[in-house]
């Protein structure tokens, strides 16, 4: 039910991955939701599914599309904060969001689809995962330049990317004989479950300590080297696994090689796991905060509580 003085937020891309935990943990804090679908959206099978779950649950439905700017901004007209959960194939598309936020003129707050590594901090990257960061930091400058108020979100790691089978592709449970590792396992990676990601985001809507800030989504519990984590699974089935650490010239040769999505996961890996791009700076006050520091309220679920369910 929705509470009084709770914002109303738009969600584009509320069907895709991330994107129907933020619809769900908005709901649960008693936001007024509305949600953009596409019409080729409604009649897909399992889509379909979900967003008669939406209807079903008073979220608000709204066709439209973000390449019809006219939709767009009948759409964002109708909330205070618009929340883009697009996937990395739309990302650049978000300057229509933009364009839109920017002749409705009601919106107080826009959140670009960010939650992964901070765009700005990943110089080391390489094609393709490189390419996105810089679309990304190039929306993040748009927005700027438009004088929109903003919240970034920099979540790192999905729990249900990697915990599911420890980066293991193609596998659909954590490994039990071998294990494969990008490089020498003890870059420090963050990895935080998608339901968590959700709620400090909601929280940070209409929090004026994240308003133009970047907010980091590092739960203590949850920054730890793939080797630590590696070491939390292996005491956990009570069994030692053969550990095959790929050098990077390997893995950049690997991804020279692949085609989409593949050469895209290991360019991220390689970012992640070998280049640190989590952790290899301090947040800075002047542009960010940290979500588990802000919202101690928030009880997040642990990579060694997350791993419990594979045992």
């Amino acid at each position: 039910m929705a509470i009084a003085g709770k914002s109303k937020i738009l969600i584009i891309g509320g069907t895709g991955y991330i994107g129907k935990y933020i619809i769900e943990a908005s709901m649960k804090a008693g936001h007024p939701n509305f949600a953009l679908i596409r019409a080729s959206t409604v009649t897909d099978p399992q889509k379909g599914k979900l967003i008669e779950s939406f209807k079903n649950s008073g979220i608000t439905m709204m066709l439209g599309d973000i390449d019809d700017h006219e939709s767009l901004v009948k759409a964002i007209k109708q909330v205070d904060v618009v929340i883009s959960t697009v996937g990395i194939e739309q990302i650049a598309d978000q300057v229509k969001i933009i364009a839109a936020i920017k002749e409705a003129g009601t919106v107080k707050r826009f959140l670009p689809s960010e939650f992964g590594n901070d765009s700005d901090c990943c110089d080391e990257a390489v094609d393709p995962a490189a390419t996105c960061f810089r679309v990304k930091s190039q929306i993040r400058r748009a927005v700027e330049a438009e004088g929109i108020s903003y919240t970034y979100v920099c979540s790192y790691r999905f729990a249900g990317y990697f915990l599911n089978n420890l980066g293991q592709m193609h596998a659909t449970a954590p490994p039990r004989d071998r294990v494969i590792i990008l490089g020498d396992g003890i870059p420090k990676v963050i990895v935080v479950k998608e339901e968590d990601i959700a709620s400090y985001t909601i929280k940070a809507v209409d929090d004026p300590r994240t308003l133009n800030k970047i907010i980091y989504i590092k739960p203590p519990a949850n920054i730890c080297s793939f080797n630590d984590i590696i070491y939390l699974w292996e005491k956990k089935i009570g069994n030692s696994l053969e550990k095959i650490y790929i050098p990077e010239k390997q893995v950049l040769k690997k991804i020279q090689e692949s085609q989409f999505p593949t050469n895209t996961s290991l360019s991220i890996g390689h970012s992640v796991f070998i280049k640190g791009d989590n952790t290899k700076y301090e947040i800075d006050p002047s542009i960010g905060v940290e979500a588990s520091e802000l919202y101690p309220e928030v009880k997040y679920t642990t990579v060694d509580e997350y791993l419990n369910q594979f045992i």
